[in-house]
């Protein structure tokens, strides 16, 4: 639980130095400081806060296992300054499960929870399981209620070769929703964006170790250089660490980060 307390001073949205461009938001699954660079984040506050000072966005991935009263997601959006933007991961009670008959209801549900964090609400993250073959007209449902219970854009990772085609893409784009790239790619062209191009989302796991692997420098120079150049057509950009069983994602995540202060 995260106590009250006041939030910080605004800090930079992100945006890349000597740049006019989208924002370029960098984080990682969670808002654990790892022993290791402790000493890069301030060592007063909650863990939320500490980390709030040196990145602009997280992924919050426990809401997929699990639900948050309303009052939590309050609590968290108090703690952060006022650009830092939450990525709320969609319960997989409604991805992976739900009848059509109790999806509305789900969704509902979600919707009142994660309203808590209010403006800081940054992006609804949609992610199926490998086995979730495109269907357009439960894909049309899905989306239509999502879009209608969260104001926020949506960002879909699919894990399944269907939604790799152009009748796949189409359907994203005319629900406004930008497809995941993913590393590592679990199907041929899963590491390369989609759908709507108002929104870039990148989710790094690790690799060649799905979850463990570190990425080194011009690993992430490159992919640094591939998240300005989406910045710079006006998409706003997040690249999320989730390689974190061993700690590598907070350390990736700054390195990433300074490339962005240098610009």
């Amino acid at each position: 639980m995260i106590e009250e307390a006041a939030a910080p001073p605004s800090l930079p949205t992100g945006e890349v130095a000597g740049q006019s461009s989208a924002p370029l938001r960098i984080g990682t699954a969670g808002w654990s400081v790892p022993s290791g660079v402790s000493d890069q984040f301030p060592s007063e506050g909650t863990h939320l806060q500490r980390y709030a000072a040196r990145f602009s966005a997280v992924e919050i991935n426990s809401s997929f296992y699990r639900p948050h009263r309303r009052a939590t997601y309050e609590r968290w959006a108090a703690s952060v300054p006022e650009d830092f933007r939450f990525s709320v991961k969609l319960p997989k009670s409604i991805s992976h499960a739900a009848s059509n008959e109790d999806q509305e209801a789900l969704i509902a549900r979600f919707s009142e929870e994660v309203g808590g964090l209010g403006e800081k609400l940054g992006v609804l993250l949609v992610q199926f399981p490998p086995k979730h073959a495109f269907d357009s007209a439960a894909a049309n449902t899905l989306f239509d209620r999502l879009s209608a219970a969260v104001q926020c854009p949506i960002a879909c990772e699919p894990r399944h070769v269907s939604w790799f085609t152009p009748a796949a893409t189409d359907l994203l784009v005319d629900h406004r929703i930008a497809r995941v790239a993913a590393d590592p790619a679990p199907v041929a062209q899963a590491d390369e964006p989609g759908g709507w191009s108002g929104l870039r989302y990148s989710r790094l796991h690790g690799s060649p170790v799905i979850y463990r692997s570190s990425y080194d420098d011009p690993t992430l120079a490159r992919w640094f250089n591939t998240l300005v150049e989406a910045t710079t057509v006006g998409a706003e950009t997040w690249c999320i660490f989730d390689n974190t069983a061993s700690g590598a994602a907070t350390s990736n995540a700054l390195t990433l980060a300074g490339l962005a202060e240098q610009g």
